[in-house]
């Protein structure tokens, strides 16, 4: 294997299975993929990247909104826009996944939104996840059609433990065969609106005679305490909580032990969560955001709620039995295939040699 141009991904979760996966083919192939965290490892490590090299950004809240005052902030926004206008002198190539609209943690609003634009217009490409990106966030940014590719969001198979079968994952939970277990699996935020999942599932548990419904919420808990969160759970309301990280060996059970997974999100422009639910086979419900329901359009194992009144539509749709009859795992296959963790590795690995044709070119050699 021959030794490429240099990929500094900013920032470089290395617990986030996203990247890890992103990276696989690129790595085969040859480039050396390397990582900064900070705002400072970004401006030192950017700064030795030579021509052919590439600079791939994700998620943006480190650069301005860990600041810790609004002039640092801009000071902050001053020097990246010098150090994008530098890297374009050089020739280090610009690649920028659109995770989101704005950070979720945003304190300075109207800055984040001049460094995405600078971003925007600086990028040699653009990579986003669903086709409803550009018109999400066209009273934001502009996103230039012509840097634009869309690569889905990968699946995670093969990435999670899936050896705990549904009886077991079940019996560990105690759940009855009768029992419609409701997952939440992930940061519990105030944007993520688990508070309206929570009153929902009270409210079917109330209404229902056929099944009882047992609310599964795992996931650190933050912006409150973990003791203000669980107080929110009705006493009547049968639930298992797992108020912290989920360690990975334990993923599996969670969506095995689960009926439906519930994302009853304020805000969403992409969620792994999805994509993590369907690779375990769950059906999933999501808020009736008009960019989602044409994303997710004839899939059997997807249902809306009203997020205009998530409490009550989360309720209507729990209560109801017929709510994903005759979804099978079968189901999920057409969506699952073609966003294999390889598969989009590999599409990825091509949009790196798009930005670095001379480098791949000398690669192949």
């Amino acid at each position: 294997m021959r030794s490429g141009p240099r990929v500094l991904v900013f920032p470089a979760y290395r617990d986030n299975p996203f990247l890890n996966l992103l990276q696989l083919a690129g790595t085969a192939a040859g480039y050396r993929i390397e990582g900064a965290n900070t705002y400072d490892d970004l401006m030192r490590a950017a700064r030795t990247l030579n021509r052919g090299d590439v600079v791939h950004l994700h998620w943006t809240t480190p650069i301005l909104q860990q600041a810790q005052t609004r002039a640092a902030a801009e000071r902050r926004l001053r020097a990246v826009r010098r150090l994008l206008e530098r890297m374009r002198e050089r020739g280090v190539r610009l690649l920028w996944t659109v995770h989101n609209r704005l950070p979720h943690e945003l304190t300075f609003r109207e800055l984040e939104i001049e460094l995405m634009g600078e971003v925007a217009s600086h990028a040699d490409l653009i990579h986003i996840m669903a086709p409803h990106t550009p018109a999400a966030l066209a009273d934001i940014v502009r996103l230039d059609p012509e840097k634009v590719r869309i690569l889905p969001h990968p699946s995670y198979e093969g990435v999670y433990d899936t050896g705990l079968g549904q009886d077991a994952a079940r019996a560990s939970f105690s759940l009855a065969p009768r029992d419609l277990a409701v997952l939440f699996l992930g940061q519990i935020r105030p944007y993520k609106g688990v508070d309206a999942l929570v009153g929902a599932a009270a409210a079917a548990a109330a209404r229902r005679d056929d099944r009882d419904v047992r609310l599964l919420v795992a996931g650190a808990v933050k912006e409150m305490s973990r003791e203000d969160f669980a107080a929110t759970i009705p006493p009547g309301l049968a639930a298992a909580t797992h108020l912290d990280f989920v360690p990975d060996g334990d993923i599996a059970r969670w969506f095995a032990a689960a009926d439906v997974a519930v994302f009853p999100y304020r805000a969403i422009l992409n969620s792994g969560s999805v994509h993590l639910a369907a690779t375990f086979r769950v059906p999933v419900v999501l808020p009736a955001d008009p960019h989602l329901e044409r994303q997710f359009a004839g899939e059997p194992w997807v249902a809306f709620f009203d997020p205009a009144r998530p409490a009550e539509s989360l309720a209507d749709l729990l209560a109801d039995p017929a709510l994903f009859a005759g979804v099978t795992a079968e189901s999920f296959d057409a969506f699952l295939g073609p966003i294999s963790p390889w598969e989009t590795s590999r599409r990825y690995a091509a949009l790196l040699a798009e930005l670095t044709a001379e480098s791949s070119r000398a690669l192949s050699a």
